[in-house]
């Protein structure tokens, strides 16, 4: 009996020692497939934490990615932060030193740290390569939440103000931070600030930034800025929903926009669309149904791969808390999302937020707050997301 069960036991490990070795196998090819570089992590450059991603590609190729330098630790505005930008030329398979590119200093004889700048976001313009970074400055009430500090007006001494840089070089060198605060923001509201993540250029040109405000009654809505003359000047579309905030926006074939927002409800997505410019909203089919979320930024982008058009989008796909990062395809426009079509890389929680960008036809490239670093980058293939 004894011999019998030694016999028995050498056969059950033989089969686990073998099962252990094929998942080790299956587990393996993901991890290199989709292998992540830390593009920034805490303490880098002396800095506490790296937030808020934005991801480019430019007209030549290289990649762009922005982000919030949180000096002194991982709280937003009001505190020294400003905006950091990465390139890559090699498609994020490595990344060159850090630049600062956005920094207020210490205007208005205050000191850095009622000076932050943060929450970017990137657009590229298709037309002349010029890169636009766009982000909200802070100045003075040391201590407070900007997002319940910032009051009516206009001054910044009162209301936080919506700047932008912009790169003519392919993200070489930057331009002094520009203050259009005048041309977009209502003096009733107590805030306009950008998306975060990033922008499009149209296809008649146009220069579009999601955006989000908080009304005379502080209550936030979604929207849209947007430039007909290459960034000279910038108007703005009417809030597309309220208690929604950070949102991306994309182009549909019959020239529409659609705006994917942070609904503050939880639990999902809130999709509006417009054909005006944000004039005017039109509630989408799939609004508050088809994209789970825990109330957090999420990334959508429009790719062309072989001839047809999809969109992606990423975020926590959790309704609970922020884990389980997910890209997900849609070959009908937005109209729905299959599983079949969905990819987790990271199931941890983490911060988040993420943004994509179009690396090439075969490749997307993603950015975004992991469970295991503050911003890491990796590449994925279409045709994984569609097989």
């Amino acid at each position: 009996m004894l011999k019998l069960f030694t016999k028995a036991k050498i056969i059950r490990d033989s089969i686990l020692l073998g099962l252990l070795l094929l998942l080790s196998c299956c587990k393996a090819a993901p991890d290199e497939k989709y292998q992540a570089v830390i593009v920034r992590n805490h303490g880098d450059s002396e800095v506490d934490t790296y937030r808020i991603p934005g991801l480019v590609t430019s007209k030549k190729g290289t990649l762009i990615a922005v982000y919030d330098m949180r000096r002194n630790g991982a709280v937003d505005l009001q505190e020294d932060v400003d905006i950091g930008m990465s390139r890559s030329t090699d498609k994020g398979d490595s990344w060159e030193p850090m630049k600062v590119i956005m920094d207020m200093g210490e205007w208005g004889g205050l000191p850095e740290n009622q000076n932050g700048i943060g929450d970017p976001s990137v657009l590229v313009d298709e037309q002349t390569g010029t890169i636009w970074v766009a982000a909200v400055w802070a100045h003075g009430h040391p201590g407070e939440r900007n997002w319940w500090a910032s009051k009516p007006g206009m001054s910044p001494k009162t209301t936080s103000q919506f700047m932008l840089t912009k790169s003519e070089d392919d993200g070489l060198t930057w331009s002094q931070p520009i203050n259009i605060t005048s041309q977009v923001k209502e003096p009733k509201w107590h805030l306009l600030l950008q998306g975060p993540g990033k922008g499009i250029t149209m296809s008649n040109g146009m220069l579009v930034f999601p955006a989000q405000f908080k009304d005379e009654n502080e209550m936030p809505h979604s929207t849209i800025i947007y430039s007909q003359d290459r960034g000279e000047t910038w108007e703005i579309g009417t809030g597309a929903k309220p208690n929604t905030t950070e949102s991306q926006v994309v182009e549909l074939e019959d020239g529409s926009l659609m705006l994917n927002m942070r609904d503050n409800r939880g639990g999902s997505r809130s999709v509006y669309t417009t054909q005006d410019m944000g004039k005017t909203w039109t509630e989408h089919p799939t609004s508050r149904s088809a994209l789970v979320e825990p109330v957090c930024m999420a990334s959508l982008i429009k790719h062309n791969y072989r001839g047809k058009e999809y969109l992606l989008f990423s975020n926590p796909n959790s309704v609970e808390k922020r884990e389980n990062m997910t890209i997900k395809l849609s070959s009908d426009m937005g109209s729905t999302w299959p599983e079949a079509h969905q990819l987790l890389l990271d199931k941890g929680i983490g911060r988040g937020y993420s943004c994509m960008t179009s690396i090439n036809e075969e490749t997307i490239g993603i950015l975004y707050e992991s469970s295991f670093a503050d911003l890491v980058f990796q590449k994925v293939r279409i045709s994984d997301l569609l097989n």
